[in-house]
């Protein structure tokens, strides 16, 4: 997303910056709190697995308790971070988001990353709308913050394992 966005040559020229550090810290949240809760499904299955706590843990396919413990850790880490963005910028001059905005813009890593993670929302999305029966709203944002983390570690994997971490304008310096 964040490649649809202005880039000016200079920060204090960033229009729209705003919107474009909320986005960024808003898809983040959605990342962290969809692997959190991730972890935290996978952490019910396996105690489900030896029958500790088993009464509590609903009898749903492990697949839907990840998904919901998912969807739930990335509604829970929106919120939070819906709250803590504006109380960490709080008084900041206009140019101080333009500047943390502009620098988000520039950095190469920072804008393929985005065109993964938001690639894989879709695909996350696009396979709950086709299989999610029974999932519910939960299981439906657990799909598309699994397909955040799945686009992050496609791209990690790409970038890193694929590419050894170099743009191709860099392997020629």
């Amino acid at each position: 997303m964040s490649r649809f966005f202005p880039h000016p040559a200079y920060a204090e020229d960033q229009p729209l910056a705003k919107t474009i550090l909320t986005t960024h810290v808003l898809t983040r949240a959605v990342q962290m709190g969809s692997l959190i809760g991730s972890v935290v499904g996978v952490s019910l299955i396996t105690l489900r697995g030896l029958n500790i706590l088993s009464p509590r843990i609903p009898s749903l396919p492990s697949s839907q308790i990840i998904l919901r413990s998912s969807g739930l850790g990335a509604v829970v880490a929106v919120g939070v971070l819906t709250i803590a963005l504006p109380m960490r910028m709080w008084g900041r001059e206009e140019i101080e988001w333009q500047d943390r905005s502009w620098r988000l813009r520039a950095n190469k890593g920072q804008v393929e990353c985005d065109d993964w993670t938001y690639g894989g929302m879709l695909t996350g999305a696009a396979a709950v709308a086709l299989r999610g029966e029974g999932l519910g709203r939960r299981g439906a944002v657990g799909g598309i913050g699994a397909g955040s983390v799945t686009g992050m570690l496609g791209y990690m994997g790409w970038r890193y394992g694929v590419k050894g971490g170099k743009f191709e304008e860099d392997k020629a310096l």
